[in-house]
């Protein structure tokens, strides 16, 4: 071999020594320059990030001379292992795109909004019938194959034998679907008393069953659950144990399942299987062709109006509540009421309801049959979609990334739920106000931003088909029922279907505020006639103040009343001012008796703890609850606002303790009426439509008021609440408001007290401030007009009080001298040294310079 001869590699070698060598040696050695040939390589192939230049260009020129054969296998295997993984991911894409769509599909099922709610409880009982046709064709009949023989082997896996009867359960649980009402409240307690009853029965049925242990006969008796159940507490208490714990367990599932506690079991037996059966053999059949009454209620449609008779309610409904159709100008189809018979269902079985209350003396509540009952809820049209519609193309024209996700129908209007998009501010949503309303039609549009307790905007949007909640749905609701307070009194029915009754004693005075023809009125009536159907005369009594003489006229001799009905002003103020009498004779006995509030007074001498001491001729008795209304406070303010505000300021402050409690009406909720003093020491207000912000404000302390539509809408602030709640009034006629007032004077006449309107008198004052005299009204007026204005103007006094200057600049000097002013500067106004916050205790103090008027009645 030369020098200039390349060296020797693999090849060379292999075929010299071939020559020369025998066949075995010659295969070991070309095993071992493949193995030197492969070591090269991979040498060469970790050296080409480190090697450049000819190295590099000559090792992969070299190398496909050396690997000739290894391509070929490569390309061979990449082949099948593309073709394989390509395979796979069809067979993942087309699994996930199925699996995806079924998902998808099964979700727009569950969560479709246009789908009415009583269209997919029955499309939810129709599966169910179908599921029970299945289970039965495939138990019973052996047919159905071949999955019908799966279905039976699956199920009795689990409950064995038992499957015999699930097609009969599934369609009974499918029929109670299609016949009764949603009651979500009640859905965990009837899915819990399923279970307790179904699970404890399957055990049972694996220890009546020998309590097998093979697969096979388990399926002969309750399957893998009743030997879940019934197996470990067989082997550790034994099945005489076993088999009692397990029959509780399934009565306290039936329990649940009823709604029934074993306090209640005996009259539910008694219910069932005595009276009913009595009454069934001797009265026949039941005919209700000779009630009135009963047919007025199962026939008579109201939803043409509210009014029967718009005349009898004075001025202040004046103006009868107009239909629906009138109220908004929309065109609708209409809403798609219930069935007739259902309706006369619930009309029948509603006449015949009496608040649950025990009342002792022979005295009893007047009968709800007396009450009519209302037509059922309305639920929602095609109506609603048009409004989302349209809310959703304003938002769309303006480019806000906000949807309509849902809406909540109410009596008087629908509240349309905004999700925002992330990033979007509400303030977007708000400023649309006005272009939504045009949208929909109407200017009555209200805003929640957002919605209390939801992460969504609201819109209300009034009704084109209104409904009529009627007093008797309100006082025979379960809300109602359960609260056996004599002081309930029913509200109406908020928007979100819920009636709404609340409880006076916990208000506990309460200020109720609108305009003409707003439905302050009618809440009135409905309020004093809850009263009636749930108080005796020992329970609750009266005061009822009228100044426009006609508005409570038809509760002229209820027995419930102290005097009879107040219509003269000075009156009104006399008898505001024995009720201050009262409340402080009953604060007396209250603190003699160690106690803190009426209802333990009464509960501790109902119970002989309280008696009067020897020689005393008083007869301890319990005190009643006392309820003064006063129909318009506008009369009264006009007429003796000094007396009536310090009578109305006294009671409010302190009567809550004393069971007295004030319910305050007007309709010029201006400031001159609800006074400062006044509404702060009211806490719960009712208002319904005002005329505009400032009487909202004045009312509420916040805008809403002036959004709403009139005929009974109303915004309802209890005590402690930050937000109100939109309701619509109960309605009550005049023919019903007969009824009970007649059944309440059937039965007992009314016990006036004595004195209760006549003035007191003063006396002459001798102590009387000099510079003062006889100007003490007007300067206690023109003091809480500077302190509440924070400014001292004597110009402002002439224009406000309608005095002249020499007396308006006496009445600024008046006040100087007393420090509620600065001295004069001037033109400029008079710097005002009282804050707001201190105004009742300057007037408390100039009130003791004249002798005496501490606010317990007129002087």
């Amino acid at each position: 071999m030369s020098a200039s001869e390349p060296p020797v590699r693999g090849h060379s070698l292999i075929t010299s020594v071939a020559d020369g060598a025998d066949d075995a040696f010659a295969i070991r050695l070309a095993g071992m320059a493949s193995k030197t040939v492969a070591r090269s390589r991979g040498r060469t192939s970790r050296s080409k990030t480190a090697s450049r230049g000819g190295i590099r260009s000559a090792k992969s020129a070299r190398r496909p001379a050396k690997s000739a054969r290894r391509p070929a296998r490569r390309r061979d295997h990449s082949l099948l292992t593309s073709a394989g993984l390509t395979c796979g991911r069809a067979l993942r894409a087309t699994w996930l795109m199925v699996a995806r769509g079924t998902g998808t599909t099964a979700r727009s099922v569950g969560r479709a909004r246009d789908i009415d709610p009583g269209h997919r409880r029955d499309g939810i009982a129709l599966a169910l019938l179908g599921i029970a046709v299945v289970i039965a064709a495939s138990s019973w009949l052996d047919s159905a194959r071949p999955v019908g023989a799966w279905v039976d082997s699956v199920l009795r896996v689990f409950i064995g034998s038992a499957v015999v009867v699930l097609p009969v359960l599934t369609a009974a649980v499918a029929v109670l679907l299609m016949r009764t009402e949603p009651k979500p409240e009640a859905r965990p307690r009837l899915v819990l008393g399923a279970a307790m009853v179904a699970l404890p029965l399957l055990g049972l049925w694996h220890l009546w069953a020998g309590s097998p242990d093979t697969p096979v006969g388990r399926a002969h008796a309750a399957g893998f659950i009743g030997f879940a159940i019934g197996g470990p507490l067989a082997e550790g208490l034994t099945a005489w144990i076993c088999a009692p714990l397990l029959f509780i367990g399934a009565l306290f599932g039936l329990l649940l399942l009823t709604g029934t506690t074993i306090r209640e079991v005996p009259a539910t037996m008694r219910a069932l299987f005595g009276t009913r059966m009595f009454d069934d053999v001797d009265t026949g059949p039941v005919s209700y062709e000779d009630d009135p009454e009963v047919g007025s209620v199962a026939t008579e449609d109201f939803s043409d109006g509210y009014y029967d008779d718009p005349s009898g309610y004075g001025d202040d409904e004046a103006q009868a509540w107009p239909s629906a159709s009138s109220a908004v100008g929309i065109d609708d189809s209409p809403t798609v009421p219930e069935p007739a018979a259902s309706r006369g269902r619930r009309g029948v079985k509603s006449a015949g309801k009496v608040v649950d209350r025990v009342v002792e003396g022979p005295y009893t509540l007047p009968s709800l049959n007396l009450l009519v009952a209302g037509d059922p809820p309305k639920r929602r049209s095609s109506a609603n979609d048009q409004m989302a519609e349209a809310i959703t193309s304003v938002l769309e024209q303006f480019k806000v990334d906000a949807a309509v996700t849902g809406c909540t129908r109410g009596p008087t209007v629908t509240r349309y739920e905004v999700e925002l998009g992330p990033g979007v501010k509400v303030e977007k949503i708000t400023a649309l106000h006005r272009n939504i309303a045009y949208a929909v039609a109407t200017e009555s549009v209200r805003m929640l931003a957002p919605i209390p307790g939801k992460s969504a905007v609201g819109i209300e949007v009034p009704n084109t088909d209104r409904e009529m909640v009627r007093l008797a749905d309100v006082l025979t609701a379960p809300s109602t029922r359960r609260d056996h307070d004599p002081l309930v009194i029913a509200l109406g029915k908020d928007i979100e279907g819920e009636y709404i009754s609340w409880n006076l004693a916990k208000m506990p005075h309460l200020l109720v505020a609108g305009s003409t023809g707003s439905g302050k009125s009618s809440f009135v009536n409905s309020m004093l006639v809850s009263l009636l159907a749930r108080a005796t005369p020992e329970e609750v009594r009266m005061i009822l103040i009228d100044p426009k003489m006609v508005e409570l006229t038809p509760y002229e001799g209820i027995p419930h009343l102290i005097t009879p009905i107040i219509t003269q002003p000075k009156k009104a103020a006399a008898a505001l001012a024995w009720l201050v009498e009262e409340m402080e004779q009953r604060y007396q006995d209250m603190q003699a008796s160690r106690v803190r509030h009426i209802d333990d007074f009464n509960s501790h001498v109902r119970s002989g703890k309280i008696t009067a001491p020897l020689g005393s001729q008083r007869e301890y008795r319990p005190y009643p609850y006392v309820v003064a209304i006063v129909d318009e406070l506008a009369d009264l303010m006009m007429t003796a606002p000094r007396d009536v505000e310090d009578a109305v300021v006294r009671i409010t402050q302190k009567a809550r303790a004393a069971g007295i409690h004030l319910v305050l009406a007007t309709q010029r909720p201006s400031v001159d009426v609800v006074t400062g003093l006044i509404k702060t020491n009211v806490p719960s207000r009712l208002a319904f439509a005002t005329s505009s912000l400032t009487d909202s404000r004045v009312i509420l302390d916040q805008a809403g008021a002036e959004k709403l539509i009139g005929m009974g809408d109303g915004l309802f602030l209890p005590m402690g609440a930050s937000k109100p709640i939109r309701l619509q009034g109960a309605y009550i006629t005049d023919e019903e408001i007969h009824a009970v007032v007649a059944a309440c004077k059937e039965q007992a006449e009314p016990q006036y007290t004595d004195g209760v309107t006549t003035a007191k008198p003063t006396g002459e004052r001798t102590d009387v401030d000099p510079d003062i005299g006889d100007d003490m009204d007007v300067f206690l007026q023109a003091v809480e007009l500077v302190v509440s204005s924070q400014f001292g103007s004597t110009s402002m006094l002439q224009r406000k009080l309608r005095v002249g200057f020499a007396k308006a600049g006496r009445l600024m000097d008046l006040m100087e001298t007393r420090g509620i002013v600065g001295p004069s500067e001037g033109s400029k106004a008079r710097d005002v040294l009282v804050k707001p916050d201190e105004l009742a205790a300057t007037l408390a103090s100039i009130r003791g310079i004249d002798g005496g008027d501490d606010g317990d009645g007129p002087n």
